[in-house]
């Protein structure tokens, strides 16, 4: 039998769980052809916050790190607070998701967030990306979908890598502070496909006292055969780095003289990170339906030294600790569509599967001196496992009103062998979440939108199963292993004025428990009940064929749903994110960009009376081609020259010299001087 026939037998014998839903993107995507920017047209999505980013875009707008090619989906905001090996601080809707929490990301496939990892649960690490490769960006907000599961409440992006090039591509980028960067990348006819593959080489010190000296090289090997409706690929990337890390400071250090804004209290804090996979992604059309199937493997290691409150717990060798993570994981995700007739009215069905299993081999958390161990605080070995069903369905009841209603059921199990016995145990927990949403229109080139879902995180597994503090040999509480999420979203997306594409969406979530596994001390602290609710405004203008205007507005309020006298206020929850680009392309030999963001001042403690600064940042592409094959940029980021913060927080600290106790204070993670880069690219 045909593995297509054999993989839509096996699915078609799954139980059915409910009332299908939004197979139709899936399928849609074999007869959209996207051309410019954006493919988020009127008819194209459910929902007026989903939407595709092409290539087009990418490549024209300057990215100072790699994780910011997240920041073409509208309000999302990406900072660091550390050395740029570390995953970036992500924030959406209301939320400081921290690392990647409440944002699920993938590559080629593959998922991105670590789940019960060392530094922080959904810890999302897209340093292995090269921008080059990637051929577009499905995002999606809100818990709608019933394809999107653990760590999507706030969001999805899911990042798809070219599978063949239109030329080769070799560029030298230089920069300030001993900046460079290296790319070769091309692909080529490969027996019965096209390989492509693509390098990247890259350094960089930073503006910092103590120069970051981070190194990293990044590799994709890629091979592809036959249609993208009709074919298969095999992708293997491999990446690692090392830096040195100047992390938040505290302000009272600054105002003092004992440090400048790009100082660092202990100059031994830093890291080493790589990330090795293998995928394979297929996907079958037949006459009435598609039939897609992926599986991967990742080999992942992380040693992090961090030092965030410098002599509070230990006067004598400070308070730098060492984070690992060594694991291997691996999945199979598969999944089926197919049309059908119901009387007069057209449906599409889709059911998928996903597994993915977490082989930790090691968690750990130690008190270090200068990189230097001197105690474990805790080591353990984790297996998790997960698995999940899906089922949608798209009904056109009529030329103006559709509706996607589907479900997902996922199980997970943790097992956790510790080093304190104690600790030790294994924990089951399953959750169902129902997905609905209602298409209407489109009129006058208007379409509008309902959707309402629930969702989830997991939480660490090591909180599930710890009953003592492994710091204090206190009594612990074990928290719920998978935590509830509900979302409700209204919108509309028009293309009334030509040339315009317009969007506006009116959302609220809610979270049971913002519980969260604390990797700077190996607890887990239970959080509280929380709502979140805003507004965002979207507009795509093609002014011209050669002139793009963006501008994205989002608006939210975010507060703890219980009573405390402490307040109710989240730490960390933006509130206000505005983006405003401009994109000149082809002005004779000329091209261009300007990108201007601001994210707003946001609550630090929860009773808000201390609070963040906002932030606006600045960045600038000047560039000139100077025949079909070379081309030269000049990219000039934090134009302004503005001293703001990437990140603040508010918390006890204690410096040499101070009273036990520490100093409660402002630590904050500067953003980066004026930085100008140059790039020479050829093409081949």
């Amino acid at each position: 039998m045909p593995p297509s026939k054999l993989l839509k037998s096996l699915l078609l014998t799954l139980p059915v769980l409910a009332l299908p839903a939004s197979a139709e993107e899936e399928y849609k995507l074999d007869k959209i052809e996207v051309i410019g920017h954006y493919a988020n047209g009127v008819g194209t999505s459910d929902a007026a916050s989903q939407g595709t980013v092409t290539a087009k875009l990418i490549e024209n707008r300057p990215i100072m790190r790699p994780a910011e090619i997240l920041e073409f989906v509208p309000g999302v905001i990406i900072t660091q607070h550390s050395g740029d090996g570390k995953a970036n601080q992500y924030f959406l809707r209301g939320f400081n998701l921290d690392h990647g929490t409440d944002f699920a990301t993938s590559v080629a496939g593959m998922p991105v967030n670590m789940r019960t990892h060392a530094h922080g649960q959904g810890y999302s690490d897209l340093n292995f990306l090269i921008p080059e490769l990637v051929e577009r960006i499905d995002y999606k907000k809100g818990p709608y979908s019933a394809e999107e599961g653990n760590f999507s409440s706030a969001g999805a992006a899911h990042i798809h890598l070219f599978s063949k090039l239109k030329q080769g591509t070799a560029e030298v980028t230089a920069g300030n502070n001993h900046y460079q960067r290296e790319l070769l990348a091309a692909s080529k006819e490969f027996g019965a496909g096209t390989l492509l593959y693509g390098l990247e080489l890259g350094q960089n010190n930073g503006p910092w006292q103590n120069p970051e000296n981070f190194r990293k090289w990044n590799g994709v090997l890629r091979w592809t055969s036959g249609a993208p409706d009709n074919g298969y690929s095999i992708t293997a990337m491999g990446y690692q780095a090392n830096w040195d890390s100047t992390d938040q400071i505290p302000q009272r250090a600054v105002e003092s003289g004992r440090i400048n804004r790009y100082g660092t209290i202990d100059p031994t804090d830093g890291g080493d990170t790589s990330r090795y996979s293998l995928s394979y992604e297929s996907r079958w059309k037949s006459d009435n339906g598609t039939t897609a199937l992926n599986a991967y493997a990742i080999k992942y290691n992380l040693d992090l030294f961090s030092n965030f409150t410098y002599f509070l717990d230990d006067p004598i060798n400070g308070d730098q600790f060492e984070q690992a993570d060594d694991r291997v994981i691996f999945g199979v995700n598969a999944s089926h569509a197919w049309f059908s007739r119901i009387g007069n009215f057209d449906t599409i069905n889709k059911i998928g599967i996903e597994t993915r299993r977490d082989n930790i081999d090691k968690v750990g958390l130690y008190n270090t001196v200068a990189r230097e161990r001197i105690a474990t605080v805790r080591e353990d070995q984790v297996r998790e496992t997960s698995a999940a069903i899906y089922f949608e369905n798209t009904f056109t009841w009529t030329n103006w009103l559709r509706t996607v209603a589907g479900v997902r059921a996922d199980s997970y199990r943790f097992d956790v062998d510790s080093d304190n016995p104690a600790n030790s145990g294994n924990t089951r927990d399953h959750i169902t979440s129902p997905k609905f949403s209602v298409i209407l229109g489109p009129w006058a080139k208007t379409e509008y939108f309902i959707n309402a879902g629930r969702g989830f995180h997991s939480n660490d597994a090591r909180g599930t199963t710890i009953t003592v503090d492994p710091k204090t040999a206190a009594p612990a509480d074990r928290v719920n292993p998978l935590v509830r999420s509900k979302g409700t979203e209204v919108g509309l997306r028009t293309e009334i004025i030509p040339g315009l594409q317009s969007s506006l969406t009116l959302w609220r979530l809610d979270l049971d428990s913002e519980l969260l596994f604390v990797g700077d001390a190996g607890t887990t602290e239970a959080s509280r009940p929380s709502t979140r609710r805003g507004i965002e405004w979207n507009n795509h203008y093609l002014i011209k064929s050669n002139l793009l205007l963006d501008l994205d507005l989002a608006a939210s309020r975010s507060r703890f749903r219980d009573s405390d006298p402490g307040g109710n206020y989240i730490p960390g929850a933006i509130d206000k994110v505005a983006s405003l680009g401009l994109t000149v392309t082809e002005l004779g030999p000329w091209f261009g960009s300007f990108q201007l963001r601001y994210f707003g001042p946001r609550p630090l403690i929860e009773d808000n009376s201390e609070r963040s600064n906002a932030t606006t940042l600045a960045y600038l592409r000047t560039g000139y081609k100077i025949n079909k094959d070379w081309k030269v940029a000049l990219d000039v980021f934090n134009l302004f020259d503005r001293q703001a913060s990437d990140v603040d927080y508010f918390y006890a600290s204690r410096l040499q010299g101070e009273a036990s106790g520490g100093v409660n204070d402002n630590h904050f993670h500067p953003v980066e001087k004026r930085t100008f880069r140059l790039t020479i690219t050829s093409h081949f």
